[in-house]
């Protein structure tokens, strides 16, 4: 288990990489909290701990954003919440994804919970004022 808590956003990417120090092992994240809790915000930091200098943002439209970090490897960052249902999840392919042994980082993972994989780590964000946030990780599986 991972938490910390009323960490400051500027602290975000001290706690990714102790995050990441945790759970060496994990690739799948799957990302609760509620609208504006600091999904994208905490998976702009834990890009920038991978080694990323890609520009992060929330792939809202386009539901995944690819990022590039060190030899070759990819972060793919998925946001669900505005699929209807999860026929469009098997449309754009989640299992080439969610299976590739890439981090596959997930924001709204209730829209698609069924297709996850037996394992991956579930972290919920909890905004406990405008600029501090409580972070929990454990593994699922």
């Amino acid at each position: 288990m991972f938490e910390t808590e009323n960490i400051r956003l500027t602290d975000l990417e001290t706690a990714a990489r102790k995050m990441l120090a945790t759970f060496p092992e994990h690739r799948i994240f799957a990302f609760y909290g509620g609208m504006g809790a600091g999904k994208t915000t905490f998976i702009h930091a834990l890009c920038q701990a991978l080694g990323s200098e890609d520009y992060v943002t929330s792939p809202s439209f386009a539901i995944i954003n690819e990022y590039s970090i060190t030899a070759g490897e990819v972060i793919y960052h998925f946001d669900f919440y505005r699929i209807k249902n999860l026929e469009e999840a098997y449309d754009l392919g989640y299992e080439d994804y969610f299976y590739s042994g890439q981090y596959c980082l997930i924001e709204w993972p209730e829209k698609i919970e069924p297709l996850l994989p037996e394992h991956y780590l579930e972290v919920t964000i909890e905004a406990t004022s405008n600029e501090e946030r409580t972070i929990r990780a454990k593994p699922v599986g």
